[in-house]
């Protein structure tokens, strides 16, 4: 995932969930420690640049493993960007911070979410 400051914080929601179908990501005005959720509050409008929102004006290509822990993923772009982000995942047909879970990796966390996304198919049909 290229990260410049020309690009949208959509762009960069949009190729996170290209990766993985059952995960999406929120940018926030702060960070948040290990655990914590962000309030909905501070929720960055999507169709802001990257560069009018972030402290670290690095550029480059950020890594996204499926192996890769949720907290490492949210700390990468903390620490690399200066982006404060929180993953969600798919919960039937709500979308959950992922904060009791940040242990898990994106793979399972995706996998989780298709699951649930499954379960409520079924129950509609």
């Amino acid at each position: 995932m290229i990260i410049t400051d020309n690009k949208k914080l959509k762009d960069i929601q949009m190729e996170f969930n290209d990766k993985f179908s059952h995960l999406k990501i929120e940018f926030y005005t702060s960070g948040h420690k290990g655990g914590e959720g962000s309030p909905v509050e501070e929720t960055l409008d999507h169709n802001l640049s990257i560069g009018k929102v972030r402290k670290i004006h690095n550029e480059g290509d950020l890594s996204i493993d499926g192996h890769q822990k949720v907290s490492t993923f949210e700390q990468n772009f903390y620490k690399t960007y200066g982006l404060s982000v929180q993953v969600f995942r798919k919960s039937g047909a709500l979308w959950m911070q992922t904060t009791s879970t940040d242990d898990w990796t994106l793979a399972k966390q995706n996998r989780k979410g298709g699951h649930s996304e499954e379960i409520v198919n079924e129950e509609v049909a």
